[in-house]
């Protein structure tokens, strides 16, 4: 008989906001939030503390959860012996990022569910990630190790305390940075780009092998090496892993919008689940490639990618949910895929058998006895858009009245920061009006909710609640979201916003002993070690983000101690490095920039018409290494006053002037933006 049980009653959790927690709420155990409660009660029972810590889209959290989380045995072992606490990883990257830090040390591996063991006073002594409830092959079981450790705790709670103790002081290396400055040079980037091509899957795209993660930001930083040095085999890549990623399955091609993963070479079975900073960085790539290659395919995939944001991903406000779930009913994928027959019922045999044969969808199936759309054989795969188009539309429609897909519908201010410039490029290189108004609309969302009458920007917002003093991430990704809105409208507010969010960026999170910006602020809780970031996986680290937006800034605004900082952190940045620039290609970016032959362009106008012209210019090539700047009669108060040296920048015979430095030597103003556009 199973143990497999939903409490009527709920715990703890069911007064959280988080979904992840909620889902929890109904479990027998009783789970704690991470808090003052639970380890007060820790300390007063004399337990140890059991800390679980996932995402409420994670598919092998969700079988954790149904394995032992929802069983009888688990929970009233559990609360017997232990204090459980349950911790969202995207309401507290800050808690994430020690114990995973530590799992990884004691390990040698990380991932979600993220299972610590610790003293009351938060010290591990036992780290790992899945355990099912009952050993099996060679993985331990939940309920042995927690019997081992229950008992141990009884007969020997001194030595357990005493190896955490012991552990900690180990793990301090991995904490602490040693402040070395290694000075950036354009070897970096050499590095970056050949360890790339070492990696690089000839076949199929993408980096490495299976799993395969887009990580757009490796893509970012080829186009931008590929325009530095001319390197065609930097763009080949990118097309080829662009090209790839969309013929496969990892692109829902019913419903749209990029899975996080792909668990095969060729990108056709993805992990299934949808995130929000997957998609914006993806789509920022596809704009980049796009306004590179001006290939249409591009620009269609990053418009089908936008659409799915704005019909799942958006709250009524206009700010941007998370993810969409990767299993229904029980299911990992189910709702993505499909039998040959079941098209057929739908669009008829004629149509059926077209849509089938166009996407792969078989009667042996390639996923589990279905089928994932998906293009990789089909070398016609960006022809006859009109026909399929229709069925497409008719297969979405039938497809939404499967069970829904769990959404988690809380609003992260770095993830909507990464949205927000991902819309605003949109905006710049497509110059659909729409996308300028969602990134508009997404910004006042946050500033409406997540900023505190203190002016301090807050992390989550959910149900009416905004929660958690703002992290690194937060702050970072918001700043490059405000460069990239100036740099697509001119409106100097933007401006003026990004370098006042930088400026409580340094003054909250800078280690000024040894460089480099923590996780969380000097106003934060304080947990047994205050981490930094700096490698870039799935989503760039806040300090390679830093590092990108200290040089923009600086150059935008003419500013030298921004100047000053900017190098000091590429040289933080580049003392981390240790010969893996490939998993550091955010920072690459930044380094790029700032190791190019640079150009500033201050555009003084005199009309409407003027600025249009000055955004079609901006619109028709990427210019990486280029900032630009707006003078008008309507801003000239305000862009001086934030980048003075504009003063001296004025109209010459009453006509729009156009005054461009390159590689600090400045050229003769002209009024011809078509010299500008030559020159550059």
């Amino acid at each position: 008989m199973s143990n497999q049980i939903i409490h009527e009653k709920s715990n703890r959790l069911a007064n959280e906001k988080s979904p992840y927690l909620l889902q929890h709420a109904h479990n027998p155990i009783n789970w704690y939030a991470w808090g003052n409660e639970a380890f007060d009660n820790a300390k007063k029972e004399k337990k140890p503390i059991f800390l679980s810590i996932g995402y409420s889209t994670c598919h092998w959290c969700h079988v954790m959860a149904h394995e032992s989380f929802e069983d009888k045995e688990v929970a009233e072992f559990l609360n017997k012996n232990f204090i459980a606490i349950k911790v969202d990883k995207e309401e507290r990257p800050d808690v994430d990022s020690v114990y995973m830090t530590v799992c990884q040390a004691m390990s040698g591996q990380g991932g979600w569910p993220l299972t610590i063991l610790m003293t009351p006073d938060q010290k591990p002594f036992y780290a790992g990630t899945y355990f099912p409830k009952n050993s099996r092959y060679n993985m331990p079981g939940l309920m042995d190790i927690l019997k081992s450790v229950a008992n141990e705790w009884k007969i020997n709670k001194e030595k357990i305390v005493s190896s955490s103790e012991n552990i900690l002081s180990q793990l301090a290396g991995h904490f602490n940075t040693e402040k070395i400055d290694t000075p950036l040079t354009e070897k970096i980037l050499d590095n970056g780009y050949r360890q790339l091509l070492d990696n690089f899957d000839e076949d199929y795209g993408g980096f490495g092998r299976a799993p395969k993660f887009p990580t757009p930001h490796k893509l970012m930083f080829l186009l931008r090496y590929y325009s530095l040095k001319g390197e065609k085999k930097a763009l080949n890549m990118v097309e080829k892993t662009l090209d790839y990623m969309y013929r496969g399955g990892i692109f829902d091609h019913v419903g749209f919008g990029f899975s996080r993963y792909s668990t095969d070479e060729k990108w056709l079975a993805p992990h299934f689940e949808k995130m929000l900073y997957d998609n914006a960085l993806l789509i920022m790539a596809y704009l980049e490639a796009y306004q590179i290659t001006n290939k249409e395919l591009y620009k269609n995939i990053a418009i089908k990618s936008l659409d799915y944001i704005f019909r799942e991903l958006t709250s009524e406000e206009g700010g941007f949910y998370c993810a969409e779930d990767a299993d229904s009913e029980g299911e990992e994928g189910k709702f993505y895929v499909f039998k040959s027959s079941e098209i057929i019922e739908i669009l008829g045999k004629e149509d059926g058998k077209y849509f089938n044969s166009h996407f792969d969808i078989t009667e042996g199936g390639n996923f589990e006895g279905k089928s994932i759309p998906n293009l990789i054989n089909n070398e016609n795969y960006d022809k006859e858009a009109e026909r399929i188009e229709v069925l497409r539309e008719k297969i979405l429609e039938y497809r939404n009245g499967r069970m829904k897909l769990h959404k988690d519908d809380k609003i992260l201010t770095s993830w909507n920061g990464l949205m927000i410039a991902t819309l605003a490029k949109a905006y710049k290189i497509l110059g659909d009006e729409k996308y300028f108004k969602a990134a508009n609309s997404a910004l006042n969302t946050i500033l409406k909710n997540l900023v505190t009458h203190e002016g301090r920007l807050l992390a989550r917002y959910r149900d009416g609640e905004a929660l958690h003093n703002g992290y690194l991430d937060d702050y970072a990704f918001l700043t490059l979201g405000l460069i990239e809105l100036y740099e697509s409208s001119f409106e100097v507010t933007y401006l003026k916003r990004a370098i006042s969010l930088n400026s409580e960026l340094i003054e909250l999170f800078s280690d000024i002993e040894k460089g480099g910006f923590f996780i969380y602020g000097n106003d934060g809780e304080n947990l047994i070690a205050r981490p930094k970031e700096v490698y870039d996986g799935a989503m760039p680290s806040g300090n390679s983000v830093v590092a990108y937006n200290l040089i923009k800034l600086a150059r935008l605004s003419g500013d030298i101690e921004l100047e000053e900082m900017a190098e000091k952190q590429m040289n933080f940045m580049a003392s981390n490095l240790n010969g893996g620039e490939l998993n550091y290609s955010f920072f690459l970016m930044g380094a790029t920039f700032a190791l190019s032959p640079s150009k500033e362009l201050v555009c003084v106008l005199k009309s409407e018409e003027d600025m249009n012209s000055v955004k079609t210019l901006l619109k028709e090539e990427p210019h990486f290494n280029l900032t630009t700047l707006v003078k008008t009669e309507e801003n000239t108060d305000e862009l001086e006053k934030l980048a003075e040296f504009t003063k001296d920048y004025k109209l010459v015979n009453s006509n729009s002037t156009y005054y461009l430095c390159e590689n600090k030597s400045c050229l003769p103003p002209v009024d011809d933006i078509r010299s500008i556009k030559n020159k550059l």
